[in-house]
């Protein structure tokens, strides 16, 4: 219906098909990834019904969604456009058949482009980290962190290589680029795979692309780090960031990107060295700002994290800067307004599997374990495998007394990503035979010891299951005393997990809560003294139980 139509107005919205933008008069909308597709969709079909079989073909073909999903990707369009489901004015839903334009979508002349400038280390530097996560996760060591994120809007992916209208294109490669960032950004596992071969045939077409060379280090390390994809991905990644930045030391972007690939391999004091060369060049990067934020908060600098990820002047544009802001608010002890966060994100965000992670893992933390269990329950259902979602459903079958399926659920985490240290070591424990044989247990500490300090804070956890398991419950203290050292911050799941039931006894257990209580409860002070503390924060004294159950 909108053959060769590439501007479209559609009421006061303007819309430019070609670079995937939304406009209301200067201001762009925050429309992108499945949110775009989905629209593109609508647009498609002018003002006829799309049923929900269609909108799943069109949209989200080959993964397969249902009609919750679809219609809570509906909620998030209209959010983004401005749209009321009570009084819509883009698109309303039809009652059992799907949905439709309000109005029909008329051809317009284009607006005019910015000028056409080359892509500077700023637009380079948000466009190239724009898959990477904001809260990037470690990957073959299993760090214990409960977040990383995710892919990011096509549109930022696009910024990078798409020509302006009526000039030549800048590389023979471009248009394979286009549709290369184009998966890049939708953020599923099988469109980054696309994406991965595309961006290696635009490297075949034009060997010197450093364009095609950043958007492949981009999509590889994404695989290793959100798709349970190889290691080795993130490893080339490091490699190609690193090509780059052999041709321009002054890449901002390939400075994120290596940051990125470091993050992916676990190499912390790499990637916050990296994340900071980058934002020292491109001050404006605030992808890379909440990916540093992140680290932040894995070391124990709550506050800071919070502070930062507050600050950002663009936060519609950090897809997980939500969830991030809730975990911090959490390891504060704001437990009520950090639930009231992790709730709204598993609502609105299906298809995320870091919300779908935190929100379960925090009923958990509360002690509300059916509802953890319900919530898990969701989200197992929604086609987000995550090794942190499988080790969650393992301590909760734990709680539960059903040893024989949390070890099972112990076993599909270590398969999903068989290279990961704790999941190795979590399996092992748990195995179903029984307790693991002594030479096993020893042989698996000698190898988790001669590991390298990378800076994560789950390598000194690991040693501690390890350590209470052979019985000496000292080490494992200590062991934890060392995870504190490290950024370890978080005594409601030390009170609540099964995984550390025979250490609550122990001589110095509570020494050690009570040294994290401590640490927190000066940050918390921190965060209420601010001026720049969160709303849902106001009223609240700094004394350690405020805001907490």
């Amino acid at each position: 219906m909108l053959a060769g139509m590439t501007s479209v107005q559609l009421l006061d919205l303007h819309i430019d098909r070609a670079l995937q933008q939304v406009r209301r008069g200067d201001v762009v909308l925050p429309v992108s990834g499945l949110s775009w597709r989905l629209l593109d969709c609508l647009l498609e079909h002018g003002t006829d019904v799309v049923d929900f079989d269609t909108l799943a073909r069109e949209v989200w073909a080959p993964a397969v969604v249902g009609e919750d999903a679809i219609s809570q990707r509906v909620k998030l369009l209209r959010q983004a456009l401005g749209d009321d489901s009570r009084r819509p004015r883009y698109v309303r839903s039809v009652r059992g058949r799907g949905y439709q334009l309000c109005a029909p979508p008329q051809a317009c002349a284009p607006m005019a482009p910015p000028a056409p400038v080359e892509p500077s280390a700023a637009t380079a530097a948000t466009a190239a980290t724009a898959a990477a996560p904001e809260g990037p996760q470690r990957r073959l060591h299993a760090r214990w962190a409960w977040l990383a994120a995710g892919v990011a809007a096509a549109v930022a992916a696009v910024a990078i290589i798409v020509a302006w209208p009526g000039r030549a294109p800048r590389s023979p490669a471009d248009p394979v680029l286009q549709r290369a960032a184009y998966y890049a950004g939708i953020g599923q596992a099988s469109n980054n795979e696309r994406a991965i071969t595309l961006y290696r045939q635009a490297l075949q077409i034009d060997p010197d692309s450093s364009a095609a060379r950043r958007g492949l280090a981009r999509a590889l390390a994404a695989d290793a780090c959100l798709f349970n994809g190889r290691p080795g991905n993130a490893q080339e990644a490091l490699q190609l960031a690193g090509q780059v930045l052999q041709a321009a030391p002054d890449d901002a972007a390939a400075h994120a990107l290596r940051g990125y690939a470091h993050d992916c391999l676990g190499a912390m004091p790499q990637a916050i060295a990296d994340y900071e060369q980058a934002l020292l060049r491109d001050p404006d990067d605030e992808r890379t700002r909440a990916s540093l934020a992140y680290l932040q908060q894995e070391q124990g600098h709550l506050a800071q994290a919070l502070k930062a990820n507050l600050a950002l002047r663009a936060p519609e544009r950090i897809r997980f800067r939500d969830v991030q802001i809730a975990r911090e608010l959490e390891l504060l002890g704001f437990t009520d307004a950090a639930a009231r966060r992790h709730a709204r994100n598993f609502q609105l965000y299906p298809d995320n599997v870091f919300s779908n992670i935190a929100w379960p893992r925090a009923l958990m933390n509360m002690g509300e374990q059916d509802k953890a269990r319900q919530a898990l329950d969701q989200a197992l259902a929604r086609g987000t495998p995550h090794p942190q979602l499988l080790r969650l459903h393992g301590e909760l079958l734990l709680m539960g007394g059903d040893r024989q399926g949390a070890a099972a659920a112990f076993e599909q985490a270590r398969l999903l990503r068989p290279l990961q240290s704790l999941g190795k070591t979590l399996a092992g424990l748990q195995q179903g035979s029984g307790t693991p044989s002594p030479e096993w247990i020893a042989a698996r500490l000698r190898e988790v010891t001669a590991q390298a300090d990378d800076g994560w804070s789950d390598a000194a956890v690991e040693r501690a299951l390890l350590h209470q398991a052979q019985g000496d419950a000292g080490a494992a203290i200590a062991d934890l005393h060392r995870a504190v050292d490290a950024g370890f911050r978080d005594a409601a799941w030390l009170r609540v997990t099964p995984l550390f039931a025979p250490l609550r006894q122990a001589p110095g257990w509570e020494r050690l809560l009570a040294r994290i209580e401590a640490d927190v409860a000066a940050q918390r002070a921190q965060v209420l003294a601010a001026s720049w503390r969160p709303d849902d924060l106001k009223g609240l004294s700094a004394t350690p139980a405020a805001g907490t159950r």
